[in-house]
C-alpha cells in the first residue's frame, strides 16, 4: 500500500503520482500535480478567456476532467497533457459563449423583427430569462407544423427548402405554417401578457 504523506508525495516524479493514484484512486495525488501546475493552468485560462473568475473555473473544471480521464489514458509528459486539456476546455467555453451569444440575438431578432413587434413597455423591464419563458410558452401554444417551421426557418436557419425536405411539408405548407406561426405566436405572446 502506498503511503499519503505529504512529503513523499512531493518527491514524487509526475510519473509516479500518476501511477499511485491509478493504484489507489487517491485525489491526493492529483492534487498533488494540480499544485504543482495549477499557476500555469490558471495563465491559459487566463489568456483565452480574459476573465479570472473562468479562468479558476477551468482549472477546476480540468482538475474533475483529469481525476476521470487518467483512469482511461496512458499520460507520458502530464504537464504536456495538462496544458491541451486545459486548452481545449478553454475553446470549448469561448464556442459556447458564442452559441450563446448568437442564440441571444437570433431571440432579440426574432423577437423584435420577424414576430413584428417591439416589445411591449411591461416586457422592456423583465428579465431575458422571464421573457424567455413567456415565448417558450407561446411557442408551445402553435400547432406543431407552425413550431417547427419557425424554430427550423428562425433558429435553425433553415431555408425553405430544407425545411421541405426535413419535415416532408411543400413549399406553400411552410410558407404558410410559417405565416400563420408568426400571427398565432404574437397573439399568444399577448395573451400572455393580459
Amino acid at each position: 500500500m502506498f503511503s499519503l504523506n505529504s512529503n513523499n508525495r512531493q518527491g514524487l516524479s509526475d510519473s509516479e503520482l500518476i501511477e499511485r493514484y491509478k493504484y489507489s484512486y487517491d485525489k491526493a495525488y492529483i492534487g498533488e500535480l494540480f499544485q504543482r501546475y495549477s499557476h500555469m493552468l490558471f495563465g491559459v485560462g487566463l489568456k483565452y478567456l480574459q476573465n479570472e473568475d473562468k479562468a479558476k473555473d477551468i482549472v477546476m473544471d480540468v482538475f474533475e476532467k483529469v481525476l476521470n480521464d487518467l483512469k482511461r489514458h496512458e499520460v507520458e509528459n502530464f504537464r504536456t497533457w495538462v496544458y491541451s486539456v486545459t486548452k481545449n476546455q478553454c475553446l470549448m467555453e469561448l464556442r459556447k459563449d458564442k452559441r450563446h451569444e448568437a442564440r441571444l440575438e437570433d431571440y432579440q431578432h426574432f423577437t423584435k423583427e420577424i414576430v413584428e413587434f417591439d416589445l411591449p413597455e411591461h416586457l422592456n423591464g423583465e428579465s431575458e430569462a422571464e421573457t424567455d419563458a413567456k415565448l417558450t410558452r407561446a411557442m408551445k401554444a402553435l400547432k406543431k407544423e407552425q413550431r417547427d417551421c419557425i424554430r427550423l426557418f428562425y433558429f435553425e436557419k433553415k431555408s425553405y427548402e430544407e425545411i421541405e425536405s426535413q419535415t416532408g411539408y411543400s413549399y406553400k405548407e411552410v410558407k404558410s405554417f410559417l405565416q400563420n406561426g408568426k400571427r398565432n405566436l404574437k397573439i399568444q405572446l399577448n395573451k400572455l401578457d393580459e
